[in-house]
């Protein structure tokens, strides 16, 4: 996307990538993606704020020589992962007098991952501020947003905060701002906060309240749109790191011959007479992503799996591995096991979701194809899950 004016004198230089598909060879993404780069003249030095996956160097090359930039003084670096530094060093070798600005741990992975020269940093701490000549950033360190060396960039005089992926979105568009599009805004944010800013829900709420005291006209994150109603997202973010869950069951399963499914459905009807919202997910045909935002706000996860070489079915395994990973603020949880002759699949789930802080209700494991009691089990669970609900004031 071409180079464009988004306040007097900085200007997005980044770039669309409409048909990626795929991102950390894990995560779909439905909307291609975004590198927003962004350039801010300043009367007496120029910068730049972060770069472009290698794949689009090229586009942000192109869009500063539109802009007529021959110079830049400075490179921030907000966030070391190469789709935001990886085109660095092109810009480094086109402006050899420019010098990548960023925090101490940043320096050291970016020269790890981009052997750039240890002469070529400056280091700037929590709150240093630089000049322009008629412009002045401030420095915000912002870490676990989500790796340790993460930052923000506030532009004092045009109440702009870049904050790399904090607030970001997979998200490919040709409109810059999110404007009053904000159903599709939230719901890509949400999705990136599930899949990559959740386990580290207890950071990003320090990194909120660092924010807090900042007058700010524009959230210009490194991926998606620019949010030019900044609560929008900050107050998404605060819901959705709070401890508050809905009354909702996230049901993840698989089922082989039929039994689990069987088991699966009698609990969806149970809850939803019970006027409990449920979001269930086959593995074999789920988008992960789907299934992450459920589990934003999910008060119950179920897990469901028939036995397979003993134990949990690999499928559910992956999935359950997920669940761990993502540390969700989910309040309770459950296991449907079907089997045939025996197995360890309820004890394998437990030691996969040893992350997972919840508290567990007891499990429903049943020999072959469900019978009057065995459906009667759930009936049982889904009681108890509807009581846990009740006494934790979501019902």
């Amino acid at each position: 996307m071409t180079a464009r004016e988004i306040k007097k004198d900085v200007f997005y230089v980044g770039a669309q990538d409409w048909d990626r598909e795929l991102f950390d060879e894990l995560i779909p993404l439905a909307e291609g993606t975004s590198y927003n780069s962004y350039f801010v003249k300043g009367k007496a030095k120029n910068l730049l704020i972060d770069t472009v996956d290698p794949a689009k160097t090229e586009v942000l090359v192109e869009n500063l020589k539109n802009l007529g930039v021959n110079r830049i003084d400075y490179i921030v670096s907000q966030h070391a992962e190469q789709d935001h530094s990886g085109s660095i060093p092109k810009i480094l070798e086109l402006y050899p007098q420019a010098k990548v600005v960023t925090n101490v741990k940043c320096k050291e992975f970016l020269k790890s991952l981009l052997l750039i020269d240890e002469s070529k940093f400056i280091i700037v701490d929590d709150g240093t501020e630089l000049s322009l000549g008629d412009k002045t950033l401030k420095f915000i360190l912002t870490p676990w947003v989500h790796w340790p060396e993460t930052m923000s960039t506030y532009l004092k005089e045009d109440k702009i905060l870049f904050t790399c992926d904090f607030f970001g979105s997979h998200v490919a568009s040709s409109e810059l701002f999110v404007g009053d599009n904000t159903a599709r805004a939230l719901e890509g944010a949400k999705r990136y906060y599930a899949e990559i800013m959740m386990p580290f829900r207890a950071p990003i709420k320090s990194n909120l309240k660092k924010i807090e005291g900042l007058e700010v006209e524009l959230i210009a994150p490194s991926h998606g749109q620019i949010y030019d109603k900044p609560e929008l997202i900050v107050e998404a973010y605060r819901r959705w790191t709070s401890d508050a869950v809905q009354n909702k069951v996230t049901i993840v399963y698989l089922s082989m011959h039929g039994s689990t499914v069987k088991m699966v459905e009698r609990l969806i009807d149970d809850l939803v007479k019970m006027n409990i919202v449920v979001e269930p997910f086959n593995v074999v045909k789920m988008d992960v992503g789907k299934l992450a935002i459920s589990l934003v706000d999910s008060a119950t996860v179920v897990i469901a799996t028939p036995t397979m070489l003993v134990g949990v079915h690999p499928d559910v395994a992956y999935a359950a591995y997920l669940f761990n990973a993502l540390r969700p603020k989910t309040k309770f949880i459950s296991i449907i096991n079907t089997y045939s002759w025996g197995g360890q699949a309820i004890d394998q789930l437990k030691e996969i979701l040893s992350s997972v802080k919840a508290e567990i209700i007891d499990p429903v494991s049943i020999n072959g194809y469900p019978k009057d009691q065995d459906l009667n089990a759930i009936d049982e669970l889904s009681e108890k899950i509807f009581m846990k609900h009740k006494k934790a004031g979501i019902v």
